[in-house]
């Protein structure tokens, strides 16, 4: 037998994919690139034809040397990087770097799996194929025109406002999205509306029948002022009210697809209020493999780079069959759900789903970490119900006559819950509205109460993460693998900062915006950079040729950033000043920003060099000493609060704490959820936050 070598990117899929290959396999990691353009120059000749210089990235000198000693134990290599075209690019850097292309006595194979299974590694060994050098070229062309933006415009960015920002292709444009939003909301004017709503006594129900206004036989009336509104109150007086309708009728919704690299994002920071960065880091645990008890070393979802929904056969069959027996054939979704793909869709991989419809949550929960099990919870339950049948809602809405005016009522019954059985949407409401009692046409109803109430217009809402992702997919700007990137970079780079989900603009983001939009207004063209996307996929796909790309591109950035530099005048961005008085010399420290976030300075420099960690205050005094309770991290940057009084004081709580005082014990409350809790496990007393604030 032949001694064969396979290549992977990441050390945590060796365990994985060892079990399945005998005893003349070694499988050993790249971890990660092994070459890249170098740091200190911009790494290519737009002399000579924009050709790339490569070296070998800092550090994996020892890799590669572990990587050579196997190679030459081995007659066949398979390289098995990620399957897209970043993981494509990986193994053609590799094949450089272990000069595998000129290896005369060794056999050479680009192999590729959408999940970390026994069939899919022993049936992509059996279909062995060379490097894709299109998909590696568009990753050549990304890389270069992302360097092109970063190493072009940053320091100008350095120069003309402060040192350690960034331009990016793809981040500047967020930013720009996030800066318009900004502006549309400041913009915004509210418009006064008004509804009203009719309570009627109906014999037998407990509680009143609710319609809302609608308005006349001629259709929908909306009514804008208080005196327009008295005036239809007016007219409405002594009216009777009947019954001029009554449709009975159905209602589908439809189940959801499979789970893109988007989509998942998006939920998983609606449902498990995750960041983007924090579900593709699971996912990526998920895919690569984890100890799950009684069956070893697990790879438990498929790829987590996509934006496909397509399902491979196999894997639709197993989950068809799993929901006929366990949920019963009335259950099973009567066609393959799922989506025309549009051109800025790539198909080449499938929807993220579970590798094995079996191995259920229930199964995974005790081997799991708590989040990581949240997230595979959610995309088993995603993926089971994409194969069931549509939701079955009986539905009848009521036509309700006054005079002129007209109100109307629907409501709702679920009928057949098929996927909803499974997984309902975050967005989705409950829908369990009834109307009791038999209505028929020319019935009269027994008005209990006319209710009358102001309204304005609300503007637009700040981004969140999630409905940012959902913006830059639809707008088809990056791909699924930079959404969590480019979103960590502008709160790193502090041009937004997040609160309770919402995204919002600094200072310092709103003057890189501008000088942007004034200097560079392509860069943060959202169609421009939609079309360079749809280039790069044309590269990927071999129609177009990835230097043609380049070089268009170069002349005119090269151009704006000459102009820029002349023209552009430079912004002082002022340090935000803390009541925290420096002890050395009595000024007001300031907060700056380092490599691990945060931290006061002295104004003073370089004469006072003080400095000393930022501690964030929430308002709440210490349970035990009275003092200030802060904002801290551990090591691994979990966060938790406790005393700014520490290592003197050592409270602390993973939960926030509240001012409250628990009327029971009389100790410290904290918040979880929408309630506030006694932090005295024994009391357990705990009551509602909204209730508290209406009290």
């Amino acid at each position: 037998m032949a001694n064969c070598l396979v290549i992977v990117e990441s050390p945590a899929k060796v365990k994985t994919i060892k079990k399945f290959l005998g005893s003349n396999y070694q499988v050993d990691a790249s971890n990660g690139h092994v070459r890249d353009l170098p740091k200190s120059q911009l790494g290519f000749d737009p002399e000579h034809d924009f050709e790339p210089k490569y070296i070998t990235i800092r550090g994996k000198g020892d890799i590669l040397a572990k990587l050579r000693k196997e190679v030459k134990k081995a007659d066949k290599i398979y390289l098995a990087t990620d399957p897209d075209r970043e993981g494509e690019a990986i193994s053609w850097h590799l094949m450089k770097a272990l000069k595998l292309d000129e290896a005369k006595d060794k056999q050479v194979y680009r192999i590729s799996f959408n999940e970390i299974t026994k069939n899919a590694v022993k049936a992509s060994l059996k279909h062995p194929r060379e490097i894709d050098m299109d998909l590696v070229n568009a990753q050549q062309a990304r890389r270069m025109l992302d360097r092109m933006v970063g190493y072009k415009i940053s320091p100008l960015l350095w120069e003309k406002v402060k040192r350690g920002l960034s331009a990016g292709r793809v981040q500047s444009v967020a930013l720009r999205m996030i800066c318009d939003r900004e502006d549309e909301i400041n913009a915004f004017i509210p418009e006064e509306y008004w509804n009203l709503e009719a309570d009627f006594n109906l014999q037998g129900a407990k509680k009143p029948l609710t319609a809302k206004f609608y308005g006349t036989k001629n259709g929908k009336l909306a009514v804008s002022s208080k005196e327009q509104m008295d005036n239809i109150l007016k007219d409405l007086k002594d009216q009777r009210y009947l019954v001029d309708e009554v449709k009975n009728g159905e209602r589908t919704k439809k189940a959801p697809l499979p789970f893109t690299t988007s989509t998942l994002q998006q939920e998983a920071s609606k449902v498990l209020n995750f960041s983007t960065q924090k579900t593709m880091r699971l996912a990526q645990e998920l895919y690569e493999g984890v100890e799950v008890k009684g069956h070893g070393t697990v790879a438990l979802i498929t790829y987590l780079r996509t934006d496909s929904t397509r399902v491979a056969e196999e894997a639709d069959t197993a989950a068809r069959a799993y929901i006929s027996s366990n949920f019963g054939p009335q259950y099973v979704g009567k066609e393959e759900n799922g989506k025309k793909a549009s051109g800025k869709i790539q198909d080449a991989h499938e929807a993220i789903r579970p590798t094995d419809i079996s191995m259920t949550p229930a199964m995974v929960k005790d081997s799991l970490a708590r989040d990581l099990f949240r997230l595979y919870q959610l995309i088993w339950k995603r993926f089971t119900a994409s194969r069931m049948e549509n939701a079955l809602y009986e539905t009848t809405s009521v036509k309700i006559q006054a005079g002129e005016y007209y109100f109307t009522m629907t409501a709702s019954k679920l009928a057949f819950d098929g996927f909803m059985s499974v997984y309902t949407q975050e967005d989705e409401k409950e829908e369990n509205n009834r109307i009791l009692g038999k209505l028929e046409k020319g019935m009269e109803l027994e008005l209990k109460e006319l209710r009358e109430s102001q309204h304005f217009t609300q503007p637009p809402a700040h981004y969140t993460e999630a409905s940012l992702v959902k913006a830059l997919e639809e707008q088809g700007i990056g791909r699924p693998s930079t959404y969590a990137p480019t979103i960590t970079t502008i709160l790193a780079r502090r041009y937004v900062t997040k609160e309770n989900k919402n995204l919002y603009v600094t200072e310092l983001g709103e003057v890189v915006n501008r000088m942007m939009k004034q200097c560079f207004p392509s860069i943060v063209d959202k169609d421009f950079t939609a079309n360079l996307e749809f280039l790069l996929d044309k590269v990927g796909d071999g129609t177009v040729d990835w230097k043609t790309v380049v070089s268009n591109f170069y002349p005119d950035l090269e151009e704006a950033v000459k102009k820029a530099k002349d023209e552009l005048e430079s912004v002082t961005i002022a340090d935000e000043v803390t009541d925290e008085v420096c002890e050395l010399c009595g000024r007001h420290m300031v907060i700056k920003y380092g490599p691990h976030g945060k931290f006061l300075a002295c104004p003073g420099f370089p004469e006072c060099k003080n400095t000393k960690p930022y501690l964030e205050k929430i308002g709440v005094p210490c349970p035990k000493c009275g003092g200030e309770v802060v904002i801290k991290k551990t090591k691994k940057g979990r966060k938790y609060y406790g005393c700014e009084n520490n290592p003197e004081c050592d409270f602390m709580s993973w939960q926030k704490p509240s001012k409250e005082k628990c009327p029971v014990c009389g100790g410290y409350m904290v918040e979880k959820g929408s309630k506030l809790v006694c932090a005295n496990q024994q009391c357990g007393y705990s009551m509602n936050i909204k209730e508290k604030q209406t009290n």
